[in-house]
């Protein structure tokens, strides 16, 4: 066995119950006390990790059932906890909630298989005594699910409080370990049924120290800590090193990184350098150009359509982008990176031009256009994928592509769970550009970053490369002419 592992997971009887502060709260609390603890969130999500990243001082990383294999999950909590002083996983929609009746994928049979103590948050909205029928019936429900605790959320006043917390005690036998009173600032703003990015949050710090503060003043720091001192140790894992030919120098990839376009996995970019490349970031909003020594460019997804205007007057960065696909450069390109890689992006009443490598526009919804997890089975010769592969992804968008593309239009991808773009069809091509609205985790994909980085180096040493300089929009002397 490993070494003792603390770790809590917090969970809700459903979404938006007051998880992702308390959880932001309790990592800014513990790391104020000079523990260090590594976050991590149950499900497909890069908001919720990205304010873990600013309240613990370190990354957030991803756990989920559906889009890993249980050694992956294992090895990477594993990996991260060597040097933690304990993990706290954010949980995801309720509790026992899955993608069936048997609840797999759930946040709870993440908690059975790393062994976890959860604490349940509920909110007490306009309840007393019932609170206590509801968490008894969590424990009821699956009792292998170790509940070790509750936090109260929205509580009116001291009686409503005392009511709850005895009945609580009472009846389900563990403690309440905080009470938080019903506020009435709004510390995180939401859009798109989740958080405002960290990075368009003006005052970002502030409102982690608010959640701070809170958890300070109306949690039980101690008690919690005890509960998550509870957990067994986690089973050895084998560390296997990353491989990868070392021949050379290592090929350059970019990843547009900015307020426009966030949505990385960390574990994404770190697949990319363990299978050989260096990663640069950059910016399609304040940078010029592509930088002329690229060897392939990933661009995730992040919210273009609120920087729709700044990122279509960025000209000169747009055209870069537009001649190096079409010199042949490797572009891998996820939701909001295929949104760029369109003619327009229209919100409202006004389009904005973009990229224009494939010549359609994506235009704004109200309500999401595709949400929740995907499966595709590769269909066509591609840059990255074998014919007959499967993946599997998640997607959230609230935009849709115009006009639909034609049934001769090539695709990558046949959908056999989720929106697709074109009758059950995704990932449109062009050169070696694949661009689509699933993203995939690197940890249940690792196939994605070699096939990445291949391309970049087999871009990188292409001996044809002058003639591919040629074209009518090449005018620097550099390799890659932009």
């Amino acid at each position: 066995m490993s070494k003792p592992c603390p770790r809590l997971l917090l969970s809700a009887l459903r979404g938006g119950a007051g998880k992702t502060t308390l959880t932001l709260g309790l990592l800014a609390a513990w790391r104020d006390q000079g523990r260090r603890v590594v976050p991590f969130k149950k499900g497909p999500d890069y908001i919720d990790p990205a304010w873990h990243c600013l309240a613990a001082g370190c990354p957030s990383h991803n756990l989920d059932p559906f889009l890993m294999e249980g050694d992956q999950i294992l090895a990477s909590v594993a990996r991260h906890a060597v040097q933690a002083d304990a993990l706290v996983i954010e949980g995801n929609r309720g509790l026992y909630d899955g993608l069936d009746a048997q609840g797999t994928s759930s946040t709870a049979e993440l908690a059975k298989f790393l062994a976890t103590p959860v604490v349940l948050v509920v909110d007490c909205t306009m309840r007393t005594r019932t609170t206590a029928a509801l968490v008894l019936g969590c424990q009821h429900f699956d009792p292998q699910v170790a509940i070790r605790g509750v936090i109260l959320n929205q509580i009116a006043r001291p009686r409503h409080e005392a009511v709850i917390r005895q009945a609580i005690e009472t009846y389900c036998g563990i403690p309440v370990l905080g009470a938080i009173p019903r506020l009435k600032c709004e510390v995180f703003p939401e859009r798109h049924m989740g958080l405002v990015p960290p990075q368009e949050h003006t005052t970002a710090l502030r409102a982690v120290t608010t959640a701070r503060d809170l958890a300070r003043r109306y949690l039980d720091l101690d008690g919690l800590w005890e509960v998550a001192s509870q957990a067994p140790p986690l089973p050895e894992v084998p560390m296997t090193p990353p491989s990868f030919c070392a021949d050379g120098a290592p090929p350059v990839i970019g990843v547009i990184r900015d307020s426009a376009f966030q949505f990385y996995y960390p574990e994404n970019l770190e697949a990319l350098r363990q299978a050989g490349a260096a990663v640069m970031e950059l910016s399609a909003l304040d940078d010029p150009v592509l930088p002329a020594h690229l060897d392939a460019l990933y661009i995730g997804g992040g919210f273009p359509e609120t920087h729709a205007r700044a990122l279509a007057e960025n000209l000169s960065f747009r055209n870069s982008v537009k001649a190096a696909a079409q010199s042949g450069l490797p572009i891998y390109a996820e939701c909001g990176g295929l949104m760029y890689l369109g003619e327009h992006i229209q919100v409202g009443s006004d389009k904005f031009p973009m990229v224009g490598i494939f010549p359609y526009d994506f235009v704004m919804g109200k309500k999401p256009q595709g949400h929740g997890y995907t499966i595709l089975e590769v269909t066509r010769d591609n840059p990255y994928f074998a014919k007959g592969t499967v993946l599997k992804g998640h997607e959230f968008h609230y935009s849709r592509i115009a006009p639909d593309p034609a049934p001769e239009v090539p695709m990558a991808f046949r959908v056999s769970r989720g929106s697709g773009m074109a009758g059950q069809r995704e990932g449109l091509l062009f050169q070696n550009v694949l661009a689509t609205y699933t993203h995939l985790h690197a940890l249940g994909c690792p196939q994605w970053a070699e096939a990445l980085v291949r391309r970049a180096r087999e871009y990188h040493g292409d001996p044809d490369l002058d003639e591919n300089a040629s074209h009518p929009e090449c005018e620097t002397p550099e390799r890659v002419r932009l």
